[in-house]
């Protein structure tokens, strides 16, 4: 479809979910969830969860006094939740395209204001293209954490998004965003079927294009930080989409200087980040227990160093080894890139515990 055409789609058919009163969202809150986030997210009002669509959470770490982005905000869900994890002295903003949307979201400001018992409100609103983020009135290098929740899938010009959200993050700033990857590159034919990119399956990148798209926007290399398969129980989706697999993933990236040098180090984690005081667990490959020193890729060092985990850890260079060399400097492109799908046939249950379409 046109870019007109599916922007059209998308905002007729969840501004359509508000008139469904049968809409379910789906929040899984598995044993890793901390007391902290549930209840965050116990608190929100019952309107704006039901209005919500989308399964699973998307909460980084960390997010105390933070400036934080919604990408496609919706009703607000995750927007709210996280506005009860930033504190009184954090602010988020969401933006999505759906005016319908944004009206029930601002509507409810007020009523998390007053449950969370904040003074004045941390939350605003605003309608917009998340293309476009500077023609909404959202200020450069001015955001700590970006987050999304199953919506770049939906927008046509996903390369326009990765620019833009690089361009309104600080410097070591993270986007954290959770959505559906395909194993392959799709047909003409699938990406043309306004059914199917309403549902979050046309507009699914093969995996291997958002590394491309990150590095040339000036990302960091994605880090996955999770992933579950994404069943499609429709049997004239599944006609249509024949044999290609699907994975709801989330991954971060990191706004690095442009001058990082990416040497290997040995790191130590200190225990400091809220609910995670024993182990942090940065993607599937790093999780960093308090107290034990870890000798990490360059990539890797450099994301912890420049970003708001600095001060969690204590950094050292890699110690020379046994016969006088020390560690090789790396660069993004040379560490391996963790395949979702191989990652997934590698779980138990081939990780087959995702929502389903």
């Amino acid at each position: 479809m046109e870019c007109s055409q599916v922007y059209d789609s998308v905002k007729d058919y969840y501004g359509k979910l508000l008139d469904d009163r049968n809409n379910q969202t789906c929040v899984t809150l598995g044993s890793e969830v901390s007391k902290t986030v549930r209840e965050a997210v116990a608190a929100i009002h019952e309107e704006v969860t039901s209005k919500f669509d989308g399964c699973g959470l998307v909460i980084p770490e960390k997010l105390k006094e933070m400036k934080i982005l919604d990408l496609g905000s919706g009703s607000g869900r995750d927007t709210f939740i996280l506005s009860k994890l930033i504190g009184p002295e954090g602010h988020i903003t969401g933006i999505d395209i759906t005016e319908e949307m944004v009206a029930i979201s601002t509507k409810f400001i007020n009523y998390h204001r007053k449950k969370f018992g904040y003074k004045e409100a941390n939350t605003d609103f605003v309608q917009g293209y998340i293309e476009k983020l500077r023609e909404a009135g959202l200020k450069e290098n001015y955001y700590d954490v970006i987050i999304s929740n199953g919506v770049i899938n939906l927008t046509p010009d996903k390369r326009a998004v990765l620019k833009e959200a690089y361009t309104v993050l600080k410097e070591g700033g993270e986007i954290h965003f959770r959505d559906v990857y395909a194993d392959r590159e799709l047909d003409c034919s699938v990406r043309k079927d306004k059914e199917l990119w309403n549902e979050c399956l046309s507009g699914t990148l093969y995996w291997k294009d958002l590394v491309r798209m990150a590095v040339e926007v000036g990302f960091s290399r994605p880090f996955l930080v999770s992933a579950a398969t994404f069943v499609v129980n429709k049997e004239d989706f599944q006609r249509k989409l024949g044999d290609a697999r699907f994975a709801s993933v989330t991954y971060r990236l990191f706004k690095l200087p442009s001058d990082t040098d990416f040497a290997p180090a040995q790191v130590t984690y200190k225990g400091g980040i809220p609910d995670h005081e024993e182990e942090f667990k940065f993607d599937v490959k790093h999780t960093f227990k308090k107290g034990n020193a870890v000798t990490v890729t360059g990539a890797v060092a450099v994301s912890l160093k420049y970003s708001r985990f600095s001060d969690e850890f204590v950094f050292k260079p890699v110690p020379t080894d046994v016969n006088g060399t020390d560690g090789h400097k790396t660069t993004p492109d040379e560490v391996d890139l963790e395949n979702p799908f191989d990652y997934l046939d590698k779980q138990p249950e081939n990780g087959k515990k995702a929502e389903a379409s």
